[in-house]
């Protein structure tokens, strides 16, 4: 099973992207897919969650700002970002709770950088 992330890049502040994730090889079924971020010096942080059934947990810091979507028929996680903020540049990663060999286990995105300038 493999997470690929995609949609990184430089992006002025008020500017907008669109990161998306993909889960392939032997997925059975995905509970939570979400995405993490982590800006260098500090610890990686949850950005937001969503259920199989589309239940949502955004971060204080991304609410209004980032919608984030799956398409449970493609095992595809997205994530819209607008209005970005110099703090939003960080390596985000994409994750999900993936059903494969008998067993439910965490999976991780090898991350894309956002970098927004100021």
């Amino acid at each position: 099973v493999q997470l690929q992330a995609s949609g990184g890049g430089l992006v002025q502040a008020g500017g907008s992207l669109t990161l998306s994730c993909a889960a392939s090889g032997n997925v059975f079924n995905i509970k939570d897919m979400g995405w993490y971020r982590q800006a260098p010096g500090n610890q990686r942080e949850l950005v937001v969650l969503i259920t199989q059934g589309g239940s949502t947990n955004y971060a204080d810091s991304v609410k209004g700002r980032f919608t984030i979507s799956r398409d449970n028929s493609k095992n595809m996680v997205y994530l819209r970002m607008v209005s970005l903020k110099p703090e939003d540049t960080a390596d985000y990663y994409c994750y999900a709770e993936i059903y494969t060999n008998l067993a439910w286990s965490d999976y991780w995105g090898q991350g894309t950088q956002v970098t927004v300038s100021s």
